[in-house]
């Protein structure tokens, strides 16, 4: 782990996390004192539009973005351990689940062989995780939240039975190598393609069946949907240089998915920018790649220079989901198998990362400002933004004073919640946040299932500090260091 950037704990008040970000020349508003109640701009609700029974409002700003658990069967089920996490959403008081988590539209599209799967055998199964989240909340005295289901297939980091088995959309000369390809038939044919979109509907159906109010088609982090929007090298009808030619992919999964359930709504969740990969460099410190310019292998980054973001086609394709009916665009960058650092800022790697090469507040406020940038190229949009868990403690400071300017419509927490379920809960009651259960960004539920464990926070939540895994999980760091 870095020493070089100071622990956001140790900053202690707003004005100092101000005056470190003026330091490093970081823009990002940050306001002395949360509000609570509806006055807040974090408890205001969010009208979504209609649904299948009558209109679709969020009660507040508060997000649980999608999160694997890797604790599925390995038929595609919940356990009971899959089952508290989403009983832990629902006691979040977030007012809108993004996704729940990644449900692999078939088998073989399965990141690890314990991901959950969209099947005719598994619909009870996560109708039954839908109805123990909003039992949950009503519990706890919260309005039921609004709930989707996120639909995916991982390709190229696609492990459905634990070894890699990846499926991809074009030839990256970067990351061929990282998962060993050199089998000419994990190239998705056509015909392939094909079928997947039909699965994409089959899977809306049956998420329709389960009572999900959406779905999300994922186009994220590496994974197939993201990675076809770079396939400018990719023949056929699937692939080419225009994004026009790029965004038939998505537009017929589209179609599928309305022709399937036509009273379920969709949203999509978007890497917004890409980055050459990285890798461990000197010292353990995050490095890029060697690469040649132009750089045809990512979507939302200048060919010329692919150091810069350029976010002109991901604002175009955000415009076309927009003009087809989507208007929920959930924001997120680059992969977690590629570049961590720009997905999910943090001062401790995962133990297959690197030290990160800036100051981690450096990425969020990346995250943020291009959340800013898509909100204020489609005001229209319904844009949720991603990034905040580093912020620690001062998440609702930044939170509030982010959207009461108006940088997006709402605030999408990940690893924070499976430490501190209960944050939104608490900043929209007024409570002080309770330190001692915070996300420090220490990795460990990711560095959890690298090594083929379930993914939970073992520094801060008892229930996983207590599970034989966590031996297994300290072993496998002191391995890996």
């Amino acid at each position: 782990m870095s020493e070089r950037f100071p622990r956001i704990a140790s900053l202690r008040t707003p004005a100092r996390l101000r005056a470190h970000l003026d330091r490093l020349g970081v823009a990002l508003p940050c306001d002395e004192t949360p509000e609570s109640g509806a006055t807040s701009p974090l408890g205001k609700p969010l009208l979504l539009g209609a649904g299948r029974e009558g209109p679709l409002c969020a009660g507040n700003r508060f997000v649980v973005q999608p999160m694997e658990g890797w604790d599925g069967t390995r038929d595609g089920r919940p356990t009971e351990l899959t089952r508290r996490r989403w009983r832990r959403f629902g006691e979040s008081g977030a007012g809108w689940i993004w996704g729940g988590e990644a449900v692999a539209v078939h088998p073989d599209g399965r990141a690890n062989p314990n991901q959950l799967v969209v099947g005719a055998e598994t619909v009870d199964d996560l109708a039954g995780l839908r109805i123990e989240l909003l039992e949950a909340a009503r519990l706890a005295g919260h309005a039921p939240p609004v709930v989707g289901l996120q639909l995916t297939h991982s390709g190229r980091w696609s492990r459905p039975e634990g070894e890699g088995r990846p499926r991809i959309a074009f030839r990256h000369p970067l990351l061929d190598p990282r998962v060993n390809l050199d089998d000419p038939a994990a190239m998705l044919s056509d015909p392939e393609v094909d079928r997947l979109i039909q699965q994409y509907g089959t899977a809306a159906k049956r998420a329709e069946q389960a009572g999900f109010s959406f779905v999300d088609i994922k186009h994220c982090h590496g994974y197939l949907l993201h990675e076809f929007l770079a396939a400018r090298s990719r023949t056929g009808k699937y692939g080419g240089e225009s994004l026009q030619a790029r965004m038939v992919l998505c537009g017929a999964i589209l179609a599928a998915v309305r022709a399937a359930a036509p009273g379920l709504r969709i949203g999509v969740r978007l890497s917004l920018f890409d980055s050459v990969p990285y890798a461990a460099g000197a010292g353990g410190q995050g490095a890029m790649e060697a690469h040649s310019a132009p750089y045809r292998f990512g979507f939302g980054v200048n060919a010329e220079d692919p150091t810069h973001v350029d976010l002109a086609e991901p604002i175009r394709f955000a415009r076309t989901l927009l003009e087809s009916g989507v208007s929920w665009v959930n924001v997120t960058a680059a992969s977690p198998y590629y570049a961590p650092h720009l997905q999910r800022p943090a001062l401790f790697p995962p133990s297959d990362g690197y030290d990160p090469p800036e100051d981690p507040l450096f990425g969020v406020a990346r995250l943020l400002r291009a959340a800013r940038d898509l909100k204020r190229a489609l005001p229209e949009l319904t844009v949720i933004s991603s990034g905040w868990s580093y912020l620690q403690e001062f998440v609702p400071h930044v939170a509030q004073a982010c959207v009461r300017e108006g940088w997006f419509d709402a605030v999408g927490l990940g690893r924070m919640v499976l430490s501190y379920p209960e944050l939104p809960a608490d900043v929209l009651a007024g409570r002080a946040v309770a330190r001692k259960k915070i996300c420090r960004t220490f990795s460990d539920c990711t560095t959890a299932p690298r090594n083929g464990l379930v993914s939970g926070c073992y520094p801060l939540d008892s229930f996983y500090r207590e599970l034989p895994a966590r031996k297994q999980l300290e072993a496998a760091k002191r391995d890996a260091q």
